[in-house]
């Protein structure tokens, strides 16, 4: 057989498997909710849009498939669905994945309590494991919620403070991931700390990402309008960086003048000359890069090649 074509059917056989791997997850969740015994809050569960699996594919990676790292997974998913809900009904959101949201099919108030089903079998289903996992989940959920105030109360003013917005994407988005490869690692038996710096980096890096590309793809590829981040309140690190590179106050003026309202062709124009004659975008996207960088020299001894690939495939690519 011709190495490409070798190459082609090992590429299919692994999407086979990750598949198989993700609808296994699935199949456990949708138990985890059955067993409830109510029907129409099974129903609404059924609605909601099945996601990449972001921390599931990473848990497995760093501990393999069992029984337990399988159910695992499916508790972080839940964990995380309950947070989209809740996000969505925060947001006043009718789109999820390409499909209506929960709150845009079943009211808010549906929504909200379905979130807290969610989170709370997921909970029962961590006291059957490890104290010391159950405490890194626990923890990091804590922090998730304070993550979606803390973006709540970032949307009020214009923020120009960089280690805020930090601090406030890591409890939002990064601080599950770090959790699931801290426990990916107790379950493997592997050095927790190690793959915490690999997990919170990974996680950082991906929302700087998503906050470039929000700025740099157009309304097509983002599935949203461009600059839509802005527009909604939210100032996001290449935001900061430009606000800082202006010169005058006048120009600072100009960019605080535009925060958190629906933008003519002119005045996104303007943003655009501004990000290119400051390069704040190519400084958000080294911010990234370094971060990304960290991430993999934390777990280099593991020479985890799947790892690398991840941080790799997100930061290495055109914005």
């Amino acid at each position: 057989m011709r190495a490409s074509v070798w190459m082609w059917v090992l590429e299919i056989r692994t999407r086979i498997n990750r598949r198989i791997k993700m609808d296994k997850i699935d199949e456990i969740m949708s138990k985890f909710i059955s067993e409830l015994g109510y029907k129409e809050a099974f129903e609404m569960f059924l609605k909601i849009s099945s996601g990449k699996k972001l921390r599931s594919k990473l848990l497995l990676k760093i501990a393999g498939e069992s029984e337990i790292s399988l159910k695992l997974c499916a508790i972080i998913e839940l964990i995380h669905l309950a947070s989209l809900l809740h996000d969505d009904v925060i947001d006043e959101a009718n789109i999820r994945r390409g499909k209506p949201s929960i709150n845009a099919l079943f009211g808010s108030k549906n929504s909200v309590m379905l979130g807290d089903i969610l989170y709370s079998k997921a909970y029962f289903e961590l006291t059957k494991f490890d104290p010391s996992i159950a405490a890194v989940i626990s923890d990091a959920v804590s922090k998730l919620s304070i993550g979606e105030m803390m973006d709540v109360k970032m949307a009020e003013n214009f923020n120009e403070n960089e280690q805020k917005y930090l601090k406030m994407i890591y409890y939002k988005t990064a601080v599950l991931i770090e959790a699931t490869a801290i426990c990916g690692a107790k379950l493997a038996g592997k050095d927790s700390e190690k793959f915490g710096i690999y997990g919170k980096n990974l996680g950082l890096a991906f929302q700087i990402v998503d906050d470039i590309l929000d700025i740099t793809q157009d309304e097509k590829t983002l599935g949203k309008p461009a600059l839509n981040d802005f527009v909604e309140g939210k100032t996001t690190l290449p935001y900061i960086y430009l606000y800082k590179s202006l010169e005058d106050e006048a120009g600072r003026a100009k960019l605080r003048s535009l925060w958190a309202k629906k933008l003519d062709e002119g005045e996104i124009l303007w943003l655009k000359e501004n990000f290119d004659k400051t390069s704040s975008v190519n400084k958000a996207i080294n911010e990234a890069k370094r971060l990304g960088d960290e991430a993999i020299e934390a777990i280099k001894e593991y020479k985890n090649a799947e790892l690398e690939g991840i941080i790799k495939s997100m930061i290495d690519r055109e914005f």
